[in-house]
């Protein structure tokens, strides 16, 4: 049975999906998504948004929830023999800056955070469907059909795979999943009941022979995150997850008796997975999230770089579907994320690197997991074509990440952020100086509906107060300096131009920039 056409199909009901989601409803897209999973899942597997994708979330309405969900990241108590060693706060000194208010990662289970999300969506009246299992996959110029067990279909105008590493999407497609893994780094890992330990830290027993990691789950009265080498039978292969190895390898590591673990469920053996899928896209069919490219869990990036993925989709595709843009912005997605992904490889490969290196040794502990890169800030697209703006500033250059700035409304006097004005489904133009009012009356009235501007201290109602010049500190603009800077609706630089050049600002909302320079077609 063929039901009534969407816009959007998206499998997949993780944080990839669920984020791509809420971000298309909220631009009125019409959108399914479905998941084989008879029930939603209860594992808590990702151990939280780190602090750019707490800027997505944010931006998508839900930052209160997520952070009343989860704690701060706790300290890491190092064991050795049974022996504490010593603790270590990776964050001790990260304090929130007025560029960027989140200093550090959430910890939050992953089946918290998809709560949270999944109620977002149900805001816009979308819920998942479960039980609902993508079998095949036809396109035309026009459509997508989604054939499901059982014999029913679904007809789409794009899809989205967001169904994680073994993506039926992407074999589907035949789209190469390059990359190796790496056998003999395993983990056995579970949620599990514990009585014991302080739950005020992250426990951490590496010993010459193997280990044991078990971190609160927050929400929760006695669960725990159990991760641990696992144990080999005689032949030397490893034994697979259970309530009995994990009491085994508790009681060996930590020197506890072995029946204070009471109750162990959500069992998995992890392999270290390095792969790239070798394109993002085909036709009316994208990738993201872990469909698109798997990780190293060091440094915790995964579950964040899907999460990013689908904030730079969805604009994207919204704006297609809408007609506003025509499908060459569709590439502009593998253009901007699969470097970035590549990056992600990297880093995750240098911190379980420095990880496996600093646990040889008493004291050496997952702390050596954080390290540059893992907070995701410094993420931007400079290489893209939709950064093609020659303009830039001492701090920014187009295609960089937006930052935010304390600021005031210009006539309330009430406290403003730059991130609140982003937030939204609207690309923001921000008017450095009065010099810049005429542009930002024209680019107003030119796109209204699709763009909101502010001035930045240049006077007049509606714009914005910089009393502490951390606007202009952020965005490199001079205290007498007027400049046009565009933020795209993902928090990006899209441009950056002189005040009196507003016909460049409506150059780029009307699609002018494109890859090779040629002018996006439109639908």
């Amino acid at each position: 049975m063929r039901t009534s056409p969407t816009t959007v199909l998206i499998v997949g009901s993780g944080p990839t999906g669920l984020t791509l989601a809420v971000d298309l409803a909220r631009r009125a897209v019409d959108v399914r998504i479905i998941d084989k999973a008879p029930d939603f899942p209860r594992t808590s597997r990702a151990k939280g948004p780190n602090p750019r994708s707490l800027e997505v979330l944010e931006d998508l309405g839900v930052i209160d929830e997520v952070l009343a969900a989860g704690s701060a990241p706790l300290p890491m108590r190092k064991y050795r023999g049974g022996v504490a060693i010593s603790d270590a706060d990776p964050y001790a000194e990260a304090r929130p800056a007025p560029d960027a208010p989140h200093d550090r990662p959430r910890l939050v289970a992953q089946w918290r955070l998809e709560e949270v999300l999944r109620a977002r969506l149900a805001e816009f009246g979308v819920r998942v469907e479960l039980g609902t299992e993508l079998v095949g996959l036809a396109q035309d110029g026009s459509s997508v059909t989604a054939a499901l067990a059982g014999g029913g279909e679904i007809e789409a105008r794009y899809a989205v795979g967001c169904d994680g590493g073994h993506s039926a999407v992407r074999k589907l497609l035949g789209i190469p999943f390059e990359g190796k893994t790496d056998e003999a780094q395993m983990m056995v890992c579970g949620d599990v009941e514990v009585q014991g330990p302080d739950r005020g830290l992250w426990h951490q027993w590496f010993d010459e022979d193997g280990a044991v990691m078990l971190c609160p789950i927050p929400g929760t009265r006695s669960g725990w995150w159990f991760q641990a080498g696992p144990e080999t039978d005689a032949s030397g292969a490893p034994v697979p997850p259970s309530l009995e190895s994990f009491r085994r390898l508790f009681a060996k590591h930590t020197r506890l008796p072995g029946d204070l673990l009471t109750a162990a469920t959500l069992l998995s053996a992890y392999r270290v997975n390095e792969r790239m899928a070798e394109r993002y896209r085909a036709g009316r069919v994208l990738l993201a999230g872990d469909a698109a490219h798997v990780h190293s869990i060091a440094g915790g990036l995964g579950m964040n770089t899907g999460i990013q993925d689908a904030y730079n989709l969805g604009w994207k595709l919204a704006r297609v579907a809408s007609g506003q843009a025509g499908p060459a912005l569709l590439d502009t997605y593998e253009e901007e994320r699969l470097p970035v992904a590549a990056e992600v490889l990297d880093i995750s490969a240098e911190r379980l690197r420095a990880t496996l290196e600093a646990i040889k040794k008493p004291g050496g502990g997952l702390d050596s997991a954080v390290g540059p890169g893992t907070d995701g800030l410094g993420s931007g697209y400079r290489w893209s074509s939709l950064a093609a703006s020659p303009g830039a500033t001492p701090r920014l250059r187009a295609g960089d990440r937006a930052p935010d700035a304390p600021c005031r409304d210009a006539a309330t006097g009430a406290p403003r952020r730059l991130f609140e004005v982003f937030a939204g489904p609207h690309f923001t133009l921000l008017g450095f100086g009065t010099g810049t009012a005429p542009a930002l009356r024209e680019a107003a009235a030119a796109h209204a509906g699709e763009l909101r501007a502010y001035g930045v201290d240049a006077g007049g109602a509606g714009g914005l107060a910089d009393d502490g010049g951390h606007a202009r500190a952020a965005y490199g603009v001079g205290p007498d300096e007027d400049l046009l800077v565009l933020v795209r609706p993902d928090n990006h630089v899209g441009l950056i131009a002189p005040a009196g050049e507003a016909g460049a600002v409506g150059a780029y909302l009307n699609g002018a920039t494109a890859p090779n320079g040629a002018a996006l077609e439109r639908a």
